[in-house]
C-alpha cells in the first residue's frame, strides 16, 4: 500500500488524541476459506450492531489488495462504494448480518502480512493491520468478536488445517478435499486471528492444570524438523506451569498450538491459541543450535504464551497502547527466565543481558529521530512502532511498578487488572491504575499521576549525582539532579518518579556498610530504595566513620543514565566487592568505557596502549576468581560495544571508535594470555550437553578465551592456538563449541578461517538456521575493516541467499549495516550507497523489513565528516523515491528531520 497523503501532499499521521470509539460493534464472525495459493476465496458473515454512543454514520471497513465479489445485508444485495481502500455502506439498520465474499492471492504476498504462502504452506500474520488483507473488516484492536472458522482445502496438499480456539468438527469433502471447523470461545480483535494449512507434523504433550483440567500442547513443524522441537515444548510446558503458579493465570483452551515457519517478519505472534513462530525461535538441538538459541527460544515461547492473558484476554484499546501488552509481557518473560534460574548468579546474568540490550539499542533510539514515548502520540505506520522503546523500556516501566509496590503487591495488582478488564480492550492508564488501586498505601499510588510521565515523555532521564562526606557529622550526602533532553516534539520534560536502589561500601575493605538515613532511627543493611520525584534531591546517610563508595542504581532499578564521577579506585572497589552483581559488572564497564573515551580523545593509534595496569590486573582478578560464575566472568570481560561507546560521544568517528576498541581487545588478549589459556582449559569440557546456565556460562567463557588466544596469536605469529581452535571446531560435540571456534578464527582474521567456513557450510548446507549463522558471521566480521563490503556483495550472490526470506536478508544485510559499524561506515560512502540500494530493493518486496533496515542510519547526525554528509545524502536518496511505502517513508523522513 502506497503512502497516503492529505490535500497538501503531507503524509497522513494518526494521532492518539483523535481516538474515537467505533461506530459499529461486531459480535460474531463466521469465516469460510477455500484455500488456493493463487486464488483463495473468503466468505465472511458477520453480525454487527451500531454503537449507540457514537452518532449515526456509514459503516467503513478496511481492506487492502482484495477482490470484492459480493456484499449482502441481511441476505439481500446492498449498495456500497469504495473510498480508497475502504468499503463504505450507507443506510444500515441498528443490527444486521453482513456477508462479504472476497478473493486474494496468497502466493504473491511477499509482504508476509495477511494470508501468505511459505514453502507450500498457508500462514497468516495479522498484527498490526494484516487482517484487512484477508477480508474487509473493522481492523482495529478495540473491536472484539467471537470467531468461527471453517477451512477447506486439498487433503493431499494441506492435510493439517488449524485456526484459533478449539477444533469442533472435521471431515471429508468431494474431489479429495477436506475441512476443519474451529471455534474460539473468547472474544478477540482481528489482529489475533490466525490460520495455518499445510504438510506438518506435531510434537504433542498433555498436561494437567491445577484445576485438574487436561490440555493438549502441540508444536507443529515440517517433517524433518521434529527432532528439534523438544526444547520448545519444554519451554511451553514451563510457561504454562509458571504463569499459573506465579500469577494464578491458567491455560483457558482445550489445546495450545505453536507452528513454525521460515518466512516471518517477526520473531513470533501470539494469536489466541495458535501461535505462529519464526523457526529461529522453535527449532533447536545441540548439533544446530547455540546456547543463545536455546535461551532465546525459552524466552520467546514464554513471551508469546504469556500474551494469552496479557494481550489476548485483555488487549489494547488502540495501537498507541501497544506497550500495555508488549511491555508487560516482556517483563513477564524476563521474570519467567529469571525464575527458572537455579541460583542468584544466573538470575543476575539474565538481568545484565536484558539491560545490555536496553542500553545498546533503546537508549540510542531515545536519543535519535525516532524517539517516542512508551505510549506514542502519533504515527504514520504502526509497524514502525514495534520498537525497543515499546518493548524493553515498557518492561522497565512495569518493573519500576513492581519495585514500588513489592513483588507480592504487584501480583495483587495483576489479579485486580484481569478481574476488572477480562475480555476488554483497555489503556496503559487502566493497567497502572489497577496496580496502584491494589496497593493503596504504596509510593506508586501516592505518585501515580507523576509516575505516568514514563508513558507520555520520550527520552532517557539522566541523573547527575555527586556525594559529599562530612567528617565532623559522620554523614554522607548524595545530591541527585534529574533531567531529560529534548526529543522530537517534546522540548521540555517534567520530573519523573525514579526508584533508585542504593548501597554503601567501605572504601578500605570493600565490605557493605549499614545505612541510616538522616532523621530515621532504624539502621538497615543491604540495598535501600529511594524514590526520587523532584528535579533535585539530597539524601543524607549518617553514622559513617569514613567516606563510603556509593553503589548507585543497583539492579538497574530505573532506565536512566547515571552521571557520577567515580574515581578509578572507587570503580575497582565496586568491581572487586559489590554484592550487587549488576553494579559489579557496571563498574568494569565504566572502567573500560573511560579508557576508550580517553584514547579516542587523544587520537590513539592502533599501537597505543589503551588499558592501564590497574584495569588489566582487575580483569585478571576476575578471570582467576574462584567463586565467580563463568557466565558472569564472560560478561565482565566483554568490552563495551562500539555502538555503546559511540553513544557517549558528541561527534562520532566510527573508524576511530573501531580502532580503539580493537586495540583494547588486542591488549586484553596479549596481557592476559596465560590466564586465557587457563580459563580455556578449566572450562572447555562441560560433559554431556545441556543448555543450563552453568554449562552455558562455561562454554561462553571457553569461547571467549579461544577468541582472545587466536587474537594474540595473530599479533605474535603463533600457529599453535589457531591450530587447536580448528581442531576444536572439527571435534565439537555441540553447535555452541563449534561456532565459538569458528568465530575465533574468523574474528581474528586467521587464514584457517576459510577452511573452517567451507567445512561448516558443507556440514550444514541443509539447515537454514545454521546457514543464517554462516552468512551473519562473515557479514559481521570486522577484521577486514572497510574492505568487507565486496564479501557482503558476494554473499548476496550465493545460491543460498534469498532477499525474500527475512531471516536470510537479516543475516547478511543487517549484520553488515546494523551490526558492523567499523566496516559499514566507510570514508568513501560505499557502505551508505549499498544501504540505500538495499532499502529501496527491500521496500518493493517487504516494507516492514525495509523500514527496519532504514533504522541503521538513525544516528547519522552525530557522525563526523565525511560520514555525516554522505549518510544524509544516502537517506535523502531513499526519501526521494516516489513510490516508497509509508513504512520506510516515515523512518527516512523522520531521520532527515532529526538533523
Amino acid at each position: 500500500m502506497l503512502l497516503q497523503r492529505d490535500a497538501q501532499g503531507q503524509p497522513i499521521a494518526i494521532r492518539r488524541e483523535d481516538y474515537a470509539a467505533p461506530a459499529f460493534w461486531i459480535d460474531t464472525v463466521d469465516l469460510t476459506f477455500d484455500l488456493d495459493p493463487a486464488k483463495t476465496r473468503v466468505l465472511n458473515r458477520m453480525q454487527l450492531r451500531r454503537n449507540p454512543e457514537v452518532p449515526a454514520q456509514p459503516l467503513r471497513l478496511d481492506g487492502d489488495e482484495l477482490n470484492l465479489a459480493r456484499v449482502l445485508v441481511n441476505g439481500q444485495g446492498a449498495s456500497f462504494r469504495m473510498e480508497g481502500d475502504q468499503l463504505v455502506i450507507d443506510g444500515l439498520p441498528d443490527a444486521f448480518e453482513l456477508e462479504l465474499f472476497t478473493t486474494c492471492c496468497p502466493i504473491k504476498n511477499t509482504k508476509l502480512m495477511g494470508l501468505f504462502v511459505s514453502e507450500d504452506t498457508f500462514f497468516t500474520q495479522c498484527e498490526a493491520e494484516g487482517f484487512r488483507r484477508i477480508t474487509y473488516f473493522l481492523d482495529r484492536p478495540d473491536v472484539m468478536a467471537m470467531y468461527t472458522v471453517t477451512l477447506r482445502a486439498s487433503k493431499a496438499a494441506y492435510p493439517v488445517l488449524l485456526s484459533n480456539g478449539n477444533l469442533v468438527d472435521q471431515g471429508e469433502l468431494p474431489e479429495g478435499r477436506h475441512f476443519a471447523k474451529w471455534v474460539d470461545p473468547f472474544k478477540k480483535p482481528s489482529y489475533l486471528f490466525a490460520l495455518v494449512a499445510g504438510k506438518l507434523v506435531a510434537r504433542e504433550q498433555r498436561i494437567k492444570a491445577r484445576s485438574g483440567k487436561e490440555h493438549l500442547l502441540q508444536v507443529y513443524v515440517r517433517a524433518g524438523d521434529l527432532d528439534k522441537t523438544e526444547h520448545a515444548m519444554n519451554s511451553l510446558v514451563n510457561s504454562v506451569l509458571w504463569d499459573e503458579a506465579r500469577f494464578g493465570l491458567p491455560l483457558d483452551l482445550d489445546r495450545f498450538m505453536i507452528v513454525a515457519t521460515s518466512d516471518f517478519n517477526m520473531g513470533a505472534m501470539e494469536n489466541k491459541g495458535l501461535n505462529i513462530f519464526n523457526t529461529k525461535y522453535v527449532l533447536a538441538n545441540q548439533a544446530t543450535a547455540t546456547d543463545a538459541d536455546y535461551s532465546n527460544i525459552e524466552s520467546v515461547v514464554g513471551h508469546e504464551y504469556f500474551h494469552n492473558w496479557s494481550g489476548d484476554r485483555v488487549t489494547c484499546r488502540d495501537w498507541f497502547q501497544l506497550s500495555l501488552k508488549e511491555g508487560l509481557t516482556v517483563f513477564r518473560d524476563q521474570e519467567f527466565s529469571q525464575d527458572l534460574c537455579a541460583d542468584a548468579s544466573a538470575r543476575a546474568v539474565k538481568r545484565i543481558e536484558d539491560v545490555r540490550v536496553l542500553r545498546t539499542a533503546q537508549f540510542p533510539e531515545d536519543a535519535g529521530p525516532m524517539a517516542h514515548p512508551v505510549r506514542p502520540d502519533s504515527y504514520i505506520e504502526i509497524s514502525n512502532f514495534y520498537t525497543v522503546t515499546i518493548y524493553e523500556k515498557g518492561a522497565e516501566v512495569v518493573r519500576m511498578m513492581q519495585t514500588l509496590v513489592g513483588r507480592k503487591g504487584f501480583e495483587k495488582g495483576i489479579t485486580l487488572y484481569f478481574e476488572r478488564h477480562d475480555g476488554q480492550a483497555v489503556t496503559c492508564d487502566d493497567f497502572a491504575q489497577a496496580i496502584a488501586d491494589a496497593n493503596p498505601d504504596s509510593e506508586l499510588a501516592r505518585l501515580l499521576p507523576q509516575f505516568k510521565r514514563w508513558y507520555s515523555q520520550a527520552g532517557t532521564p539522566r541523573l547527575a549525582a555527586h556525594g559529599v562526606y562530612d567528617a565532623q557529622n559522620r554523614s554522607y550526602t548524595l545530591s541527585v539532579v534529574q533531567s531529560c533532553p529534548p526529543t522530537p516534539g517534546q522540548q521540555t520534560k517534567e520530573p519523573f518518579v525514579i526508584p533508585l536502589n542504593i548501597g554503601l561500601l567501605d572504601a578500605a575493605t570493600g565490605r557493605e556498610l549499614p545505612m541510616q538515613l538522616e532523621g530515621e532511627s532504624d539502621v538497615a543493611r543491604g540495598t535501600r530504595t529511594i524514590v526520587l520525584s523532584r528535579a533535585g534531591e539530597q539524601i543524607t546517610f549518617v553514622g559513617l566513620d569514613a567516606e563510603p563508595v556509593p553503589s548507585i542504581l543497583r539492579g538497574f532499578s530505573a532506565p536512566v543514565i547515571l552521571d557520577f564521577a567515580y574515581t578509578d579506585a572507587q570503580l575497582l572497589t565496586l568491581l572487586a566487592n559489590d554484592p550487587d552483581p549488576f553494579n559489579r559488572w557496571e563498574a568494569g564497564q565504566r572502567l573500560g568505557l573511560c579508557a576508550a573515551l580517553q584514547a579516542i580523545a587523544a587520537h590513539a593509534t592502533d599501537t597505543t596502549p589503551v588499558l592501564n595496569d590497574a584495569y588489566l590486573d582487575a580483569m585478571r582478578g576476575v578471570l582467576r576468581h574462584p567463586q565467580l560464575d563463568a557466565a558472569f566472568k564472560e560478561l565482565v570481560l566483554t568490552l563495551p560495544s562500539e555502538t555503546y561507546i559511540a553513544e557517549q560521544l558528541d561527534v562520532v568517528d566510527p573508524q576511530r571508535v573501531h580502532l580503539v576498541r580493537e586495540a583494547m581487545r588486542a591488549q586484553l588478549a596479549t596481557a592476559l594470555f596465560a590466564d586465557w589459556e587457563q580459563a580455556y582449559e578449566d572450562n572447555k569440557d562441560t560433559g554431556a550437553y545441556t543448555p543450563d546456565p552453568t554449562s552455558s556460562g562455561r562454554r561462553a567463557l571457553a569461547g571467549m578465551a579461544l577468541n582472545f588466544l587466536c587474537l594474540a596469536a595473530r599479533a605474535s605469529g603463533d600457529t599453535v592456538w589457531p591450530g587447536k581452535t580448528l581442531q576444536r571446531f572439527k571435534d565439537a560435540g555441540n553447535m555452541t563449541d563449534r561456532f565459538n571456534a569458528l568465530n575465533a578464527l574468523v574474528s581474528s582474521g586467521h587464514t584457517l578461517a576459510a577452511q573452517a567456513l567451507a567445512r561448516f557450510h558443507a556440514m550444514f548446507k541443509d539447515e537454514a538456521l545454521v546457514i543464517d549463522k554462516w552468512f551473519s558471521l562473515q557479514a559481521g566480521a570486522s577484521d577486514r575493516g572497510g574492505d568487507i563490503l565486496p564479501l557482503v556483495k558476494q554473499l548476496m550472490k550465493h545460491p543460498d541467499f534469498s532477499l525474500k526470506n527475512p531471516n536470510r536478508a537479516r543475516s547478511v544485510i543487517f549484520s553488515y549495516c546494523s551490526g558492523n559499524p567499523g566496516a559499514f561506515h566507510r570514508a568513501d560512502a560505499a557502505g551508505y550507497v549499498f544501504w540505500s540500494e538495499r532499502v529501496i530493493e527491500l521496500d518493493a518486496i517487504n516494507p516492514q523489513v525495509a523500514a527496519r533496515l532504514a533504522r541503521a542510519l538513525d544516528r547519522w547526525s552525530k557522525l563526523a565528516e565525511p560520514y555525516r554528509s554522505a549518510a544524509r545524502e544516502a537517506i535523502a536518496r531513499v526519501a526521494a523515491k516516489p513510490d516508497l511505502s509509508k513504512d520506510t517513508h516515515e523512518v527516512v523522513t523522520r531521520a532527515l528531520a532529526g538533523n
